[in-house]
């Protein structure tokens, strides 16, 4: 499934523009060392004559400026980016880690690029036959387009939420539950498929807000509580069927290999009364679930 957003221009991750802090720190002591010599020296009327009005200037221009420098540093953490923006206007994202510095009118929007790991909520889902089920699963994810990520959705946080439970809910609609044959993809007994395929569709799901999900997979599978008992009879009647099948179809087998094995050897020469009676009698001893008891013919099949 691909969102196709219509209407909207798609944002993309440019390099952001910014200075290293540790100079701008070096010149904001100065400017604190400049403010408080002057203190010092000339308040309110130094030796050197200097008037109020002068000195409140003086002071009042290194205050402003070592406000303007304060108010351009930001730090950012390992793994972290922070979106720049003037006057709503994006102008890159800055990854680099440590103090850094940007003019004060530029606004720094810090964003965590790190992996985050989501454990939904139980959800109740059709799976393909019908039955209500349970389903939750653990979803890891990570920013990798800040620009998207900011600009492109409202809350991505919430996005991401919303978007996991929607492709559960597709992902779990598309497999049965279970198939006792073997010959459908199953999501009880197909996992690293189904979880293949969650992995696939979130990230097709989420690339329109810029984030990559590295790892998807199940975490709770059920049948409903409504239903659970009822399937859970049913699958223990699949269950012994399909056992009994395999049985018959082995005593068969090994039935029809120690006739052949007889009449090869030659040790005992079977007409069709007897051999049928030797089949009946053989099956019983395969296929019965208790032991069988051995009963001594004195005679003959005909007296």
């Amino acid at each position: 499934m691909t969102i196709e957003l219509k209407g909207m221009n798609t944002s993309h991750e440019r390099a952001g523009s910014s200075f290293s802090g540790y100079p701008m720190l070096l010149v904001l002591l100065i400017l604190l060392a400049l403010v408080g010599w002057h203190f010092a020296e000339h308040f309110p009327e130094g030796p050197d004559g200097f008037s109020p009005g002068l000195f409140v200037t003086l002071i009042g221009l290194e205050a402003f400026a070592f406000l303007f420098v304060l108010c351009g540093f930001f730090m950012i953490q390992p793994n972290q980016a922070a979106v720049l923006t003037l006057f709503g206007a994006y102008k890159g994202t800055e990854r680099k880690e440590g103090l850094r510095w940007v003019w004060p009118w530029i606004m720094r929007a810090k964003i965590s690029v790190r992996a985050h790991n989501v454990h939904s909520e139980r959800v109740k889902i059709n799976e393909l036959r019908g039955n209500p089920i349970e389903i939750a699963c653990n979803v890891v994810w990570r920013v990798a387009d800040t620009a998207q990520a900011s600009f492109d959705v409202d809350d991505y946080k919430q996005f991401v939420n919303i978007q996991i439970e929607a492709g559960l809910r597709t992902v779990g609609s598309r497999h049965p539950y279970d198939d006792l044959d073997g010959e459908e993809v199953t999501l009880r007994g197909s996992g690293e498929q189904v979880n293949r395929e969650l992995l696939e569709e979130l990230n097709d799901r989420m690339k329109a807000a810029g984030i990559i999900v590295d790892e998807a997979g199940l975490t709770h599978l059920a049948y409903a509580p409504e239903i659970a008992s009822a399937m859970l009879r049913r699958q223990q009647a699949e269950a012994v069927i399909a056992a009994r099948a395999k049985l018959v179809i082995g005593a068969v087998g090994m039935v029809e290999d120690a006739l052949t094995k007889l009449s090869q050897d030659g040790i005992v020469d079977l007409d069709n009364e007897r051999r049928a009676t030797m089949v009946s009698n053989l099956m019983v001893v395969l296929c019965g679930e208790r032991e069988a008891q051995p009963v001594v013919n004195a005679g003959t099949l005909y007296q």
